[in-house]
């Protein structure tokens, strides 16, 4: 038991922690992490004793709020019945939480296979895309991310992975998304919609299509600028999928569990995947843990053939409480209904702010999955800070964020855009309070407007 004589300082935790640990994505230097010393609900609480209203849900994870004990309980109850097992043996909470995956799963995505993150859901995805169909490429989107590994990172093409380029896994090939392409700004909708049909199926042509195993999108965009599908695009892209014999696998780590108002976000685009990566909201990130979940028809294939994929926490028993516990509380407290009913709160609120910020641009929302462009020149539409924005394009956006965590808030603010993804638990009161803290911020970009 700690005493409290033992018990270490803020700026013990954050030496320490600088100290003996490295941060992702940073130089390490200058990096000043909030230490937090408890969270409940939207809120996290630091060593000061300051209240921090969490706007994007941790990193667009904590979908039902922190601190719910309903969770806890779950996880000590079976930590004391058996806290790990080989993937070679089975529990109980993994017999009812493959049920229950399969039951909120549409269409005949009924197998789980259970991995430690996001990125090695991905990783997973692409091996048994591979085996299932004998063919080796795999095509993405430029602005797509799908997490941190080898694969992962080539899959997408998130600028955080050029540091790597040279250790990036072949095979990969990259689309534009549609509604940038040149020369397409004119066009009707249903005429971009084609062209950009027109230039995925000729994609798959010029890299053999009996070489594509398969598409990886997300359900919905999330770090790259929520970007929105055109209508019937994914659809669209599925089709060509099945007319080719190619996999199409759903990238719903951000846009899963309840956070585009759904389930999971490819069912706004009337689509059903081959295979969908999951993440994050599965245990409102309490605990580590992923899936992939797969068809029926591409899990017969390893009915008698070995299925050469596994890892060592594959169905942790302790990590598939928190699961069941957390969609559970999806449905017994309605958060999916309450993310509906706040998403068009929040848009209806994001309209009346207009008036007041000039730099305020384009808000991208879907569900509780939103981002705020915020414009360096009115007239163009031209981004505080561009798409991988360098340092020196950061100055005025680098201030937004300061001065939103000075006001006591933690959203992930990054290039020209302020991201706003809240839990799904979150009240009218909390939007109002949050968009208040961004409405004092958005007076620096207001200044800056050009």
């Amino acid at each position: 038991m700690i005493t409290k004589e033992q018990e270490m300082t803020k700026e013990q935790i954050i030496n320490d922690s600088k100290k003996y640990s490295l941060f992702s994505w940073s130089a390490q230097a200058p990096v000043n992490p909030i230490a937090i010393e408890r969270a409940e609900g939207v809120y996290l609480y630091d060593y000061d004793g300051n209240r921090i209203i969490d706007f994007s849900s941790g990193l667009m994870s904590v979908n039902i709020g922190h601190g719910d004990q309903r969770v806890t309980d779950a996880v000590v109850e079976q930590m004391q019945k058996v806290s790990y097992v080989t993937p070679s043996c089975t529990t109980e909470v993994r017999a009812k939480l493959s049920k229950k995956l399969a039951e909120i799963c549409p269409g005949d995505l009924n197998k789980a296979f259970y991995t430690l993150c996001g990125t090695s859901s991905i990783d997973n995805a692409i091996k048994l895309a591979r085996l299932y169909t004998g063919r080796h490429k795999i095509i993405g989107r430029y602005r797509a991310f799908h997490g941190g590994s080898i694969g992962g990172m080539t899959a997408g093409g998130d600028p955080r992975k050029l540091a790597n380029d040279s250790q990036q896994m072949p095979n990969a090939v990259h689309l534009d998304d549609p509604y940038y392409f040149f020369g397409m700004k004119d066009l009707d909708e249903t005429t971009k919609l084609n062209l950009s049909l027109e230039y995925v199926e000729r994609v798959i042509h010029l890299e053999g299509k009996t070489n594509i195993a398969a598409f990886i999108f997300e359900g919905e965009s999330g770090s790259s600028g929520c970007l929105h599908y055109p209508k019937g695009y994914l659809k669209g892209v599925k089709a060509l999928c099945e007319k080719y014999g190619i996999l199409f696998v759903a990238d719903e780590v951000m846009s899963g569990f309840g956070r585009t108002g759904k389930w999971f976000g490819f069912e706004n685009h009337d689509i059903v995947p081959d295979m969908v990566c999951m993440a994050k909201g599965l245990t409102s990130s309490y605990l580590p843990l992923g899936c992939l979940m797969v068809s029926d028809r591409i899990a017969e294939k390893f009915e008698n053939t070995p299925m050469m994929i596994g890892l060592t926490y594959n169905g942790h028993p302790v990590a598939l409480a928190a699961a069941l516990a957390v969609i559970n509380i999806y449905e017994s407290d309605k958060l999916i209904e309450n993310t509906r009913a706040m998403s068009a709160y929040l848009e209806s609120r994001i309209e009346e702010m207009r008036s007041q910020h000039p730099s305020m641009g384009a808000f991208r929302n879907t569900g509780l999955l939103g981002c705020l462009d915020v414009l360096k020149n009115k007239a163009t539409g031209e981004l505080m800070a561009p798409y991988n924005a360098a340092a020196d394009d950061m100055k005025v956006s680098n201030q937004i964020a300061a001065k939103i965590r000075q006001l006591g808030m933690y959203t992930f603010v990054r290039w020209g855009y302020i991201f706003i993804a809240p839990p799904l638990c979150v009240t009218k009161d909390q939007i109002d309070e949050g968009l208040a803290i961004i409405s004092e911020a958005l007076k620096i970009s207001d200044e800056a407007l050009v």
